[in-house]
């Protein structure tokens, strides 16, 4: 049981009022689409609230955590159901840490790349919301997923 100095305060009967007092268009349309997501559709009430509070646990919101997975035993879901779905989403968690490890991985291979070849410096830009390489060219052509691609050389676009 958590003792009554926590970070997260308890939500009182105060809290929405407040919230809808401060900001009442974005509240009222909150509310609007949160109603329209967790409506029966494609997905019944109970997957939607199993998925709710797998997806709470990503983002780590005790708020969520708590009220999704009561939802969810409400809407019919064991507690087994509940630990399973919340056992998906750490692994999707951990899953994407591994993935993009894949970044990582390519980056290491520049930097030795980089050592190799001396002079020739690879400005490949993580970030780069266009993919592209920056830097002074020509440079070494490297193979990345069968596409090559010219290191260090100054590429724009793709």
């Amino acid at each position: 049981m958590p003792s009554e100095h926590t970070v997260y305060p308890a939500a009182t009967a105060e809290t929405s009022p407040r919230r809808r007092a401060l900001a009442p268009e974005v509240n009222d349309a909150f509310e609007n689409f949160n109603g329209a997501v967790f409506r029966e559709g494609a997905l019944c009430g109970k997957a939607k609230q199993l998925a709710a509070a797998a997806v709470a646990h990503v983002t780590q919101c005790p708020y969520c955590i708590s009220g999704h997975s009561k939802a969810a035993r409400c809407k019919g879901a064991s507690d087994e159901e509940i630990m399973e779905a919340i056992w998906v989403a750490a692994g999707v968690r951990a899953g994407g840490a591994y993935a993009c490890s894949t970044v990582a991985l390519h980056a290491l291979a520049d930097e030795e790349l980089d050592m190799v070849v001396g002079d020739q410096h690879n400005y490949h830009t993580l970030g780069r919301r266009d993919g592209a390489l920056a830097g002074p060219g020509p440079g070494p052509v490297r193979t990345y997923g069968g596409q090559q691609t010219v290191v260090g050389a100054a590429q724009v676009g793709s």
